[in-house]
């Protein structure tokens, strides 16, 4: 494997040489299982794992390896294994709130170009859910894309790719059916050698068959959507990156039941930037477009060019990002209570043993 069909470059090579690692290769991370990883390196795929001085330091598991990482290796070519001895900066990181009430950021992928947000065109589309996806690529640094699959089993695919311009506005949107082909030439300019795309969305939204089209074989198991209720059944399970035959990497992420935000101040204000114009032409700076005269937010509405679902969407993921910006800073203090407790209690062991 050459380091450039990997997505390497003059940046990562300036990182590698300030680490001035003795007997180091870099390597990509392509898959993580229970502490195991695989990585794509120039002699070839490695299973590597980190020592313990790397679990030592980390925080949490945001300072481990995560896929699409580049990372410095000791290689043992002929065992076919490696140990990891550093991370190299991330250009980008996609990132969410860890599913369920935990409050801790999931990394899902890194060092990504491009994301393709892919919905089903069916009962599954949904605005807020779009819109939502959009606030976390945004945050990321990488550039969002839409993808409305499932076209030949839509008798009207423009009627939901309109409705998804009302809040995708710059962003390009194509229609494509990974069972016939339909629209999959269109990717091609996001695929191009050396560069990184991820998948992302909800279960069943086709998004390995997507993955399988492009590579021309089967690289990801699929199943059909359920009749009943035109949902995806949950077929990957785990994330994991595929090298394309003309070069291009993509990385498969399994479906995603919650999409909860993590840090999205610019995701936010990116996905909403038609809000924010219009806030700028308030009567008032200090305008809380709840009924305040000469709102522009709330004249827009009544004139019929901005919904009061995207609006009410917008107060809702604001809501949600300052709940869980209050809890983290709360947990955070209280670590650091707990930490000095502790680290008081080892000095009076200390001071009573001497």
């Amino acid at each position: 494997m050459h380091l450039q069909q990997l997505g390497w470059n003059s940046e990562f090579q300036n990182h590698f040489s300030q680490l001035n690692l003795r007997n180091c290769i870099p390597a990509r991370v392509a898959e993580e299982n229970k502490g195991l990883y695989r990585v794509f390196s120039e002699p070839g795929e490695l299973f590597a794992t980190i020592p313990g001085r790397i679990r030592f330091h980390a925080e949490d598991r945001t300072d481990l390896p995560a896929i699409g990482d580049w990372v410095a290796i000791t290689p043992r070519v002929s065992e076919g294994r490696a140990t990891i001895e550093a991370i190299l900066p991330r250009k980008t990181v996609l990132s969410r709130k860890e599913a369920g009430k935990g409050l801790s950021e999931q990394v899902m992928a890194t060092n990504l170009d491009t994301i393709f947000i892919v919905t089903s065109l069916n009962q599954d589309l949904n605005e807020r859910r779009v819109e939502r996806y959009l606030a976390i690529v945004w945050e990321s640094g990488s550039q969002p894309v839409l993808l409305l699959n499932k076209a030949d089993l839509c008798p009207d695919p423009e009627a939901f790719r309109e409705m998804v311009y009302n809040v995708a506005h710059a962003v390009a949107v194509h229609i494509l059916s990974a069972v016939s082909g339909e629209g999959l030439a269109q990717l091609a300019q996001y695929l191009e050698y050396n560069r990184t795309a991820a998948f992302i969305g909800s279960s069943g939204v086709g998004k390995s068959t997507i993955i399988n089209a492009l590579a021309g074989r089967v690289m990801q198991r699929v199943q059909s959507i359920r009749e009943w209720d035109d949902r995806g059944r949950h077929t990957t399970t785990s994330r994991q990156m595929i090298l394309l035959p003309e070069g291009g990497i993509v990385i498969d992420t399994p479906g995603m039941r919650e999409v909860g935000l993590w840090e999205s101040i610019t995701g936010i204000s990116k996905t909403f930037q038609d809000l924010q114009d219009l806030a700028s032409r308030c009567r008032f700076r200090n305008c809380k477009h709840k009924g305040e005269p000469g709102c522009a937010i709330a004249e827009a509405v009544e004139e019929g060019m901005l919904t009061q679902d995207r609006v009410d969407g917008y107060y809702k993921l604001q809501a949600e990002l300052q709940f869980i910006e209050r809890k983290t800073s709360f947990h955070a203090r209280q670590s650091a209570k707990a930490q000095a407790k502790r680290g008081a209690r080892a000095m009076k062991r200390f001071y009573k043993d001497a």
